[in-house]
């Protein structure tokens, strides 16, 4: 596979090597998330993910909720990418303040990381190419280009090697 066959393999825009984003402060809160982030904050591990469209990020959204919600739930905490980027309340705490912290990507352009890098100074998660840790046809992008059942199987697969190494 040719650089350009693949995603991440593009140019980065602006003489200083960043995208700024402008993103309107946050006018409401969600009670149910902060709920969340206030008894989750004791788990040593925090679990963040590229929340992709396309069938490498559906495979690491799923295996990060895999990986949180069944296999290793006292452990590992799942964050809300969204909230987390969009907000400095309990979803970015769990980051900022993680023992380990994981960012579980799809795809070599590291938008779980990337983006939390861009709001918290000095991030360094453990990043984890989740493509490489299942084997399917790399030529495949979309998440309607395979079936639901092989997806929920691969992302199996990848949670169960993260687990192994928690």
């Amino acid at each position: 596979m040719n650089k350009t066959d693949c995603c991440g393999s593009g140019t980065t825009e602006g003489n200083d090597g960043y995208e700024v984003a402008r993103i309107a402060k946050a006018v409401g809160n969600c009670k149910l998330c902060e709920g969340y982030a206030e008894r989750q904050h004791s788990k040593a591990v925090a679990v963040m993910s590229c929340e992709g469209g396309c069938l490498r990020g559906e495979i690491s959204r799923q295996a990060a909720n895999i990986l949180c919600h069944t296999l290793a739930p006292e452990k590992t905490v799942r964050i809300c990418l969204g909230g987390a980027f969009t907000k400095d309340t309990g979803q970015r705490g769990l980051v900022r303040n993680a023992q380990r912290l994981l960012a579980l990507e799809g795809c070599p352009v590291d938008c779980a990381s990337r983006m939390m890098a861009g709001v918290i100074d000095g991030l360094a998660p453990e990043i984890i190419r989740t493509n490489r840790l299942c084997d399917f046809d790399q030529k495949l992008f979309g998440i309607d280009e395979m079936p639901a059942e092989e997806i929920q199987a691969l992302a199996r697969i990848v949670a169960q090697k993260i687990a192994a190494d928690l």
